[in-house]
Formats: C-alpha cells, sequence, structure tokens
C-alpha cells in the first residue's frame, strides 16, 4: 500500500533551475523567447511548403514533417518550464512527468527517424536521379513518416508501462529542467534495472540503425560526388546535403552526450546543457540552417512572407474605404 501511495501521489522536485531571484525575469525571458522563435521558425517552414508548389517535394515533405516533430518536441518542456519560473516552484506532478516523458521520447525519436529518412532521400536523388521520383512516391514517404511515429508511440508506451512498475518517494527530487526518462530512472525507490536495460538497449537499436543508414548513404553520396565530372553539378549536390549534415551533427552530438551521461558520471551542469541543446536549442536552428543554406526555401518563404503583407495591406485598403 505504501509503495502504491508513493506512485500515486508523487511530485518531483526539478531543481536544476537557478533559486537566485535575480536569474527568474531573465531565464524567463530567454526560454520565452527561444520557444516563440522556435514555433514561428517551424510554422513558417510547413507553411511555405504545403502552400508553396515548387516545394512539394519529398525533400521538403519530409522538412516539414521535422519542423512539426520538433514543435510537439519543444513544446512538451518548455511551457511547463516558463510556468515554473513564473511562480517560482519547482514541482511536477506524477502523471505530468509521465506524460513528459512520453511525449519527449516520441518526438526526440521521430526526429532521429526523419533525419535517416532525410538521408536516404538524398542518396536517391543524388545516386538513382532517373529512379527518384519512382523510388520515393508518396506512399513510400507517408508510410516511412507515419511508420516513424508509430514505432515511437510503442516505444514510448514500453518505457511508460515499466516507470510505472517503479515506486518513487514523495517529493522525489531531480536534478535537471525536465523529466527525462534516464534522469527519473535514476532517481526511483525500486529496482529500475528492468527499465534500464530496456532503456539502453531500445536506444541502441533505434539511435544505431539510423546512423547506420545516415553513414551509408553518405558514404554512397561522397562516392558518387568523387565520379562526378562537372563541378557545378558536385556543389549543387554538396549544397542539398550541407543543411541536413548540419541538423545531423547538432543533433546526435547534443543526444550523444545526454545518452552517455546517464551511463558514466558527468557533472548535472553538463547533462542539463546537453539536454537544453537537443529539446530546445536544435528544433529552434533548424528552420535557421534550412532556410538561410536552401536558395528554395528562402525563395517560398519570401513568397509566402509578401502574399501575407499583401493580403493585411488588402483587408488595410478595405477598412479604410
Amino acid at each position: 500500500m505504501e509503495a502504491a501511495n508513493h506512485t500515486r501521489v508523487a511530485q518531483f522536485l526539478l531543481l536544476a533551475l537557478s533559486d537566485d531571484p535575480k536569474w527568474q525575469p531573465l531565464l524567463f525571458a530567454l526560454f520565452l523567447s527561444m520557444y516563440l522563435v522556435t514555433m514561428l521558425g517551424n510554422l513558417l517552414i510547413i507553411l511555405a511548403v504545403s502552400s508553396d508548389s515548387h516545394l512539394h517535394t519529398p525533400m521538403y515533405f519530409f522538412l516539414s514533417n521535422l519542423s512539426f516533430s520538433d514543435i510537439c518536441l519543444i513544446s512538451t518542456t518548455v511551457p511547463k518550464m516558463l510556468v515554473n519560473i513564473q511562480i517560482q516552484k519547482k514541482g511536477i506532478s506524477y502523471i505530468d512527468c509521465l506524460t513528459q516523458v512520453y511525449f519527449l521520447n516520441t518526438c526526440a525519436g521521430v526526429d532521429n527517424f526523419l533525419l535517416a529518412v532525410m538521408a536516404y532521400d538524398r542518396f536517391v536523388a543524388i545516386c538513382h536521379p532517373l529512379n527518384y521520383i519512382i523510388i520515393m512516391n508518396t506512399q513510400l514517404c507517408g508510410f516511412l513518416v507515419l511508420l516513424s511515429w508509430i514505432i515511437m508511440f510503442w516505444v514510448s508506451l514500453i518505457h511508460i508501462l515499466l516507470m510505472k512498475r517503479l515506486t518513487f518517494s514523495i517529493g522525489t527530487e531531480i536534478p535537471h529542467l525536465f523529466c527525462e526518462l534516464a534522469e527519473v530512472l535514476k532517481v526511483a525507490s525500486s529496482d529500475s534495472l528492468i527499465s534500464n536495460i530496456f532503456l539502453y538497449v531500445a536506444t541502441a537499436l533505434l539511435g544505431g540503425l539510423p546512423i547506420t543508414g545516415i553513414l551509408f548513404s553518405y558514404s554512397q553520396i561522397m562516392s558518387s560526388l568523387l565520379r562526378m565530372s562537372s563541378t557545378a553539378r558536385k556543389y549543387k549536390a554538396f549544397s542539398t546535403c550541407g543543411s541536413h549534415l548540419c541538423v545531423v551533427s547538432l543533433f546526435y552530438g547534443t543526444g550523444c552526450v545526454v545518452y552517455l551521461s546517464s551511463a558514466v558520471t558527468l557533472s548535472t551542469q553538463s547533462s542539463t546543457v546537453a539536454s537544453v541543446m537537443y529539446t530546445v536549442v536544435t528544433p529552434m536552428l533548424n528552420p535557421f540552417i534550412y532556410s538561410l543554406r536552401n536558395k528554395d526555401v528562402k525563395e517560398a518563404m519570401a513568397r509566402l512572407l509578401s502574399r501575407a503583407a499583401s493580403g493585411h495591406s488588402w483587408t488595410v485598403d478595405l477598412r479604410t474605404k
């Protein structure tokens, strides 16, 4: 009965935020601005892709889905952090914590799969250009995105079911900004061996397979680029991969630090910074990386903003008549 009470009424305390009152307005402004920039940037990507016929291709279809996943990812953590900073409390209920773990794990995993799918898309486009439309057809693209979500929904559900077997003391302290699976397992009162084993097996499989796919795709891409005689074709082919490589490096670099820190004793500050990088900073930077390095996206965004501005001017003119 005591274990059940622990689980039912547990209130976790997130201790990574500073207690110093003078830092609270700065932290609030920082996370709020990053959240708003992320939402705006990714929404613009989605709107630009959906409204511009020039971007109705597999590459931009995957990009818009990546933006949607990034919106979900940052919305899982930052709003709760902003509320806690504003009311100057650090508590999060047991149910809220499980919910945060579930959606954080799901969205990060979908990002992981989408980056691998985007690498495969570039591999087909560069190495098999004549068959690109046939291979990367609408049905396959939709299936790959749907499969990514389904796999992560079920894997995350298993994580939650295993976590529900654990017990936690009332007022358990988590030295983190939000409920991340590895950090929550560390503070469990009962044996979390099975949960940890599943975490590392799932991470190895769901992380290792996409990374292997990305490395294979780019090894084939590099081989094709070396065989190209035209410098212009090489530059064009590489430019389409540059943005993706930047996002892959940022996502996997910070993600590796987070999960290695759960196995190796690293400072809480290092783990927290790495977690913020891949759950907040990476979703914020993705739209900038793709829009600044991609001529098609920049032109689509310019047309979108131009239509929005002309629509606003037309509305103002009607009101003044």
